[in-house]
């Protein structure tokens, strides 16, 4: 009968200790480990975005060309490398994988190996720019992180009030468009209820592009009411989402990063995962 190492494995008897670990380093922040593999992730990120951009100007590239390439490919390497550790590092690596950091870790490396097929598609690596995004965990500004995760949830709760808000802004520029396609008619621009639609948008939003304007008494004074009416429209989502906000700020949240499930976002003193259960 085969002996467990227990040091090779975690708390849980399932779970091997260096995977743990490495989740650790990898998608947390909590120690200087974990730190210092987010911020020269960070620069790498930088560094591979700018050789990329650098590469599309003809200038640059004739001069200096080859060392970009080489570097895109060191850089390509390094993040195939640790995409891969990501997927170790979870219990669950289909979540991971199928996630929209795992989507988008993923295209920041196949484009470069696409390359050598479809030439020219390496400029997609700008996609890259969006794993920026991960700076707020190297940040570990728990005040800010906490403010997102209620901001977050107060949007998440007032989804059904501003869902109804703007079916009611909905139907009032359609009205309005409406309205002024009649009022105005094609010599003032207003061609068809569609344009109309789009100018009721423009002036209700105070955009205001100026590309159509209504020519007749009638139809300015119908524009004033609209442009009057966007100042308060404007307001609405403001209120819904405050006061959701009021109610979201009464609890607080740390950042723990569910090593089976990968959801983030717990109460402070919560000791296992808000989704699946698993101890943190």
């Amino acid at each position: 009968m085969k002996k467990h190492d227990k040091s090779s494995e975690g708390a849980d008897g399932q779970f091997p200790q260096w995977r743990i670990r490495l989740h650790e380093i990898i998608f947390e922040a909590d120690t200087k480990a974990g730190k210092a593999f987010d911020v020269a992730l960070l620069y790498a990120i930088l560094i591979s975005v700018l050789a990329v951009i650098l590469e599309s100007v003809s200038e640059i590239n004739n001069s200096i060309g080859g060392y970009l390439r080489a570097a895109e490919w060191s850089f390509t390497i390094l993040f195939t490398v640790e995409y891969i550790a990501r997927i170790i590092a979870v219990r669950r690596p289909v979540k991971y994988i199928f996630s929209f950091f795992g989507i988008i870790d993923f295209l920041a490396v196949v484009p470069t190996y696409i390359s050598i097929i479809l030439v020219g598609s390496q400029f997609l690596l700008v996609v890259r720019a969006i794993r920026l995004l991960r700076v707020f965990r190297v940040l570990k500004l728990t005040r800010f992180l906490g403010e997102a995760a209620v901001l977050t949830n107060a949007l998440k709760a007032s989804r059904h009030k501003i869902l109804v808000f703007l079916l009611g802004v909905f139907s009032l520029v359609i009205i309005m468009g409406t309205l002024m396609y009649v009022i105005e008619g094609e010599e003032h621009g207003f061609t068809s209820i569609p344009i109309s639609i789009y100018w009721a948008i423009v002036t209700l939003t105070t955009v205001g592009y100026g590309d159509i304007s209504p020519g007749t008494v009638l139809g300015q004074a119908l524009a004033s009411l609209i442009m009057i009416m966007g100042y308060g429209i404007i307001a609405v989502p403001t209120g819904i989402v405050t006061s959701e906000l009021s109610k979201s700020s009464r609890s607080s949240f740390k950042q723990s990063v569910c090593h089976v499930c990968l959801t983030t976002d717990h109460q402070a003193d919560a000791q296992y995962c808000r989704n699946c259960g698993e101890k943190l």
